[in-house]
């Protein structure tokens, strides 16, 4: 996995954790909702350069 890809896969992710735990603290579903659609973007991101390691190899 590159490093660039592999570091925007866990910024995501953490931006993600870190806007549904906000959202979950003050009560916004839509925080919530965003903040998971951020960690789905960057676990897709992962498993899709993880696929690309594999068929390099």
């Amino acid at each position: 996995m590159s490093g660039e890809q592999k570091a925007k896969a866990h910024a995501e992710q953490a931006k993600g954790k870190a806007e549904e735990a906000v959202g979950r603290a003050v009560g916004n579903d839509r925080m919530v909702a965003e903040g998971r659609a951020d960690q789905a973007k960057g676990d897709a991101r992962q498993a899709k350069e993880k696929t690309k390691d594999a068929l390099r190899h």
